[in-house]
């Protein structure tokens, strides 16, 4: 089996170019084979009736000497039997066999017949005539040999094609070797991205097929390039966000085995090892909720709800988060009833205003609002709180990550709840952006289908 491309391209194009020219020969053949021995049959025809002619009009003995010395029997070969098989020949040159003629034939052409052979493929035709003498009727056979200009043109023909075969393979070579090089350069890159290295300039200008793949495969190495560093990130921030509870948990189990340890600072030990185990837990639950969301394996389980309702529900139910802060809510809900997965659009609408509560000021206000068009419903949450960069705008959709970088744990949370928001949304074949400015709030903007599609 031949493994090489450019073997193949180049063995393509031989069997191709030989195999093309050769089926083009025989169809020609096929279809002008008529015409061909027509066209062979006139001169010798013609020269067949001279010969007769001109026995019939000159002695014999001076038509014999007449036709030796014909300048035609460079092309003709003659042979002119008498009645008892003997004949005497005309132009045989060294080296030509002349073609067999029969007892039938020589007795058909006595009897006043045309005899007429074409070898097709060959290069003889042969024509038997009577012919009329002073001392009676012989039969005459005329053989056309292959003209010196056939013969030449023939090998004139077969020299170009062999010509045009080699110069062609030549071409084809460094053809190849210019359409194989970009796919060896993607063979070195793709081992180079298999052993992690994505850092790959292929350099490829072409705008063929083989360009397209090239800038395909560029783009291939960019996402895996950019998946790699999310795995990273995701590692590390899994490896920092579980540490830290971790530590606080060991930290106070060993005071706890302290025999000293006041009742007072005992019972909040243990309060802060449960917070932390509790802390723990809920990012477990998180972890594995975005993991099911993300595997697309997620079903949703589709009902017609009243939209508005729910979140008023779901304000209702977080009233301890909102109520400690004298935190209030500007409402303008339009009543629209959705279909859509109604567990999952609480766990939204739970994240998003539980942020909105966790970033705003005491005694500050959210505001929350519904508005429809012909196709799709637009529910906008806007705070005042301390808002986010907006460098940080495009990654707060990301597992982990946090706009507020600093370690003071003033704001808690495992920067997951928007990922999973994010997930949900997408899930629902829906849109979800921010509008943020820092020190002036946020704005939550959520698209949802009236109708999600049950695909």
């Amino acid at each position: 089996m031949i493994r090489s491309i450019y073997t193949r391209v180049v063995l393509t194009f031989l069997v191709s170019v030989v195999g093309g020219s050769l089926i083009a020969l025989l169809v020609a053949t096929w279809v002008f084979k008529g015409e061909v021995n027509e066209n062979a049959q006139i001169p010798l025809r013609n020269f067949a009736q001279d010969i007769v002619r001109l026995y019939n009009t000159i002695p014999l003995h001076e038509a014999d000497l007449f036709v030796s010395g014909m300048k035609q029997l460079n092309s003709y070969h003659i042979r002119i039997y008498d009645d008892t098989g003997q004949f005497r020949s005309y132009g045989a040159r060294e080296g030509h066999n002349p073609v067999h003629v029969t007892r039938e034939q020589v007795k058909k052409v006595f009897n006043g017949e045309v005899v007429q052979l074409s070898f097709f493929g060959a290069t003889t035709n042969l024509l038997g005539m009577p012919l009329q003498t002073e001392i009676g009727t012989k039969a005459m056979f005329v053989e056309m040999l292959t003209p010196p200009s056939i013969s030449f043109n023939r090998k004139l023909i077969l020299n170009l094609l062999t010509y045009a075969l080699i110069a062609g393979s030549l071409l084809i070579l460094a053809a190849a070797m210019f359409l194989v090089r970009p796919i060896k350069k993607l063979t070195k890159a793709t081992r180079r991205v298999a052993t992690g290295d994505f850092n790959v300039k292929l350099k490829i200008k072409q705008t063929d097929e083989l360009g397209t793949l090239a800038r395909s495969f560029e783009d291939m190495m960019h996402d895996l390039q950019q998946l790699e560093q999310m795995r990273r990130e995701f590692v590390t921030n899994v490896s920092h966000e579980v540490q830290s509870p971790l530590t606080s948990i060991s930290g106070y189990a060993i005071a706890l085995k302290q025999v000293d340890v006041p009742e007072h600072e005992r019972r909040r030990y243990l309060d802060i090892i449960i917070a932390e185990a509790a802390r723990m837990s809920k990012m477990s639950d998180s972890l594995l909720k975005l993991s099911v969301l993300e595997s697309q394996s997620q079903e949703l389980r589709l009902s017609t709800f009243s939209l508005d309702e729910q979140i008023r529900r779901v304000i209702v139910a977080i009233q301890p988060q909102w109520s400690a802060r004298n935190i209030t809510f500007d409402l303008h809900l339009k009543v629209v009833n959705l279909s859509a997965d109604y567990d999952l659009l609480n766990q939204v609408w739970t994240n998003i205003l539980g942020n909105g509560i966790k970033f705003s000021e005491d005694n500050g206000v959210i505001h929350v609002s519904i508005q429809t068009d012909s196709h799709n419903v637009i529910v906008r949450i806007s705070d005042h709180g301390i808002g986010i960069p907006l460098e940080d705008q495009q990654r707060i959709f990301e597992r982990f990550f946090k706009a507020d970088r600093s370690h003071s744990r003033k704001y808690d949370g495992s920067g997951m709840g928007l990922a999973i928001v994010k997930q949900i949304v997408t899930l629902h074949q829906g849109d979800i952006r921010v509008e943020s400015e820092p020190g002036q709030g946020t704005t939550f903007i959520v698209t949802l289908p009236i109708t999600t599609p049950q695909d």
